[in-house]
């Protein structure tokens, strides 16, 4: 089984063209906003822990699902200590900017805590995303949904994965606008099937062919205007 890393959960969701290029083909580009979110997992990413009064708090644990095939590191999880002595993992992840539209930040930890749950034993009901800019956690229940939607993206991944095939670019001015990979992408480019990008370079092709034709026909009657009225008495 191919196993896939928790961080790339949320390029899928995302746009699985974006996924690809980073799974199959190892690109990636920096811009501003992943520069900052990375600058932020530098900072959290220390691997501690410590306890404070019924909760231990871990830094930078390794998790991992064989049933599922993933793996990866957890910014945060904290350890509850539960009336009858045991321990509740709530995984924390970290994330730059503010909440968003779609739900890979949710599907991402949402795959940490079943991690935890085959890790551990026990339920994992909920955890948190800690958003920079807002500077405040977002509770998130892991409820039936977003269990059916995260177990959806691991295979839809292992499918991308297994097959080796990067999906065609569709084009969405909102979300390529926002992707590092957009220079790297041409997603105007390549929207098209290879069948239409020929096509379309054929036709560039036969419309200069057509051009060029046109005006060398245009030197020829120009030239030979010239010659007749030049031989003329």
């Amino acid at each position: 089984m191919e196993r896939i890393l928790l961080s790339r959960l949320q390029h899928y969701l995302f746009c699985p063209r974006q996924f690809a290029l980073i799974e199959l083909e190892d690109i990636w580009e920096e811009n501003q906003l992943t520069a900052l979110g990375q600058v932020m997992h530098e900072r959290v990413n220390q691997p501690s822990h410590e306890t404070r009064g019924t909760i231990r708090t871990v830094r930078a644990l390794q998790l991992a699902s064989e049933t599922l095939g993933i793996d990866g590191i957890a910014d945060v999880v904290e350890y509850h200590r539960q009336p009858d002595g045991s321990q509740r993992p709530y995984p924390v992840e970290y994330k730059r900017g503010k909440p968003k539209s779609h739900r890979a930040d949710e599907v991402q930890l949402c795959a940490q805590a079943l991690c935890l749950e085959e890790m551990n034993g026990c339920a994992v009901p909920e955890g948190a995303l800690f958003y920079g800019e807002t500077r405040r956690r977002q509770v998130i229940v892991f409820d039936d949904e977003l269990r059916k939607l995260t177990h959806e993206t691991i295979l839809g991944c292992r499918a991308i994965v297994e097959s080796g095939l990067t999906p065609k670019a569709h084009y969405q001015s909102h979300t390529c606008r926002q992707c590092s990979l957009r220079e790297l992408c041409h997603p105007r480019r390549f929207s098209h099937s290879a069948q239409d990008w020929l096509k379309i370079q054929l036709g560039s092709d036969a419309e200069g062919s057509s051009e060029s034709s046109g005006k060398t026909n245009a030197k020829n009657m120009t030239r030979s205007t010239v010659e007749s009225k030049e031989d003329s008495p």
